[in-house]
């Protein structure tokens, strides 16, 4: 059984160096892959060990659109197929094509980057529906994105396992774009309207002893852990490979960060193995 990973996303999102990130995590990786050619090179795959481990990037955005296609009938086949979408904001993708100084693949004429840009959303949307994980390079470094594609596809022998990620974040610097279940804790007392706790962070002792004092927060955390109980097996049953919970408080500096904790560690001794990222702790 081969491990296929179909590799999309918007142009300057980020799938070349997907590419060559995987590319030294042992991944065999063709970029460029005209989605006709995808059932052929998956058929050579399965012959031999040498391509156990087989990305794809697709070419451009108008061949995106068949690879949904390409994507249901791959997953009747036996091997294990995923497809990973990367993104990023409008404004960060005009920024990015600036600086480089290349040509949209759908400009036309005159039409300018961003106008492009929003066209290409539009065409793949149903193509990033279809993913089992988007990732959202928009504040992401080369070494970032490195490291998060490392601890998602290192293979780690347990291939049937769905990979759980919790993210804490602040409302004010907008709502994470790769998240499948948002939860809002901006109703717990805040730590910032303490004077000596503001300049901590929810990692430290005394914010995380105020906020798990709260008994709102030990309710909602019964509750949330409740229905995770409920959710993960279905999740799971379904197909999903990845699953990515959201903790919001309004900076993401405080009440998220420790109620990301908190669910972290009920993960760990329900037997999974979570990645957590504070995205706004630092600001």
């Amino acid at each position: 059984m081969a491990d296929i990973l179909l590799i999309a996303g918007l142009s300057g999102a980020g799938r070349s160096q997907a590419a060559d990130d995987l590319e030294d995590l042992g991944w065999f990786v063709v970029d460029n892959m005209p989605t006709e050619l995808i059932d052929k090179v998956v058929e050579i795959a399965a012959v031999g060990e040498s391509l156990a481990k087989l990305a794809l990037v697709v070419s451009t955005p108008t061949a995106q659109r068949d690879v949904v296609d390409v994507l249901k009938k791959l997953r009747l086949s036996g091997h294990r197929v995923r497809m990973l979408f990367l993104d990023a904001t409008n404004a960060e993708l005009v920024k990015r094509y600036g600086s480089t100084r290349r040509k949209h693949p759908l400009a036309e004429g005159k039409s300018g980057v961003e106008e492009a840009i929003t066209k290409e959303r539009t065409l793949l949307e149903p193509v990033k529906a279809e993913a089992d994980l988007v990732i959202d390079t928009t504040n992401l470094t080369i070494h970032q994105l490195k490291n998060q594609l490392g601890e998602l596809f290192t293979d780690d022998g347990e291939l049937d396992t769905m990979q759980i990620s919790v993210v804490s974040f602040g409302y004010k610097h907008g709502l994470p774009l790769d998240v499948d279940l948002v939860f809002d804790v901006r109703f717990l007392p805040n730590p910032h309207w303490d004077e000596n706790l503001r300049p901590m962070s929810g990692l430290d002792e005394p914010v995380r002893d105020f906020v798990m004092e709260q008994s709102l927060s030990v309710k909602f955390l019964d509750q949330l852990t409740g229905m995770l109980t409920l959710l993960l097996p279905a999740y799971k049953s379904e197909g999903k490979s990845y699953l990515t919970v959201a903790i919001g408080c309004t900076g993401g500096r405080h009440r998220s960060v420790v109620i990301a904790e908190q669910l972290k560690q009920w993960l760990i001794q329900s037997s999974h193995n979570p990645r957590v990222t504070h995205r706004d702790i630092s600001r």
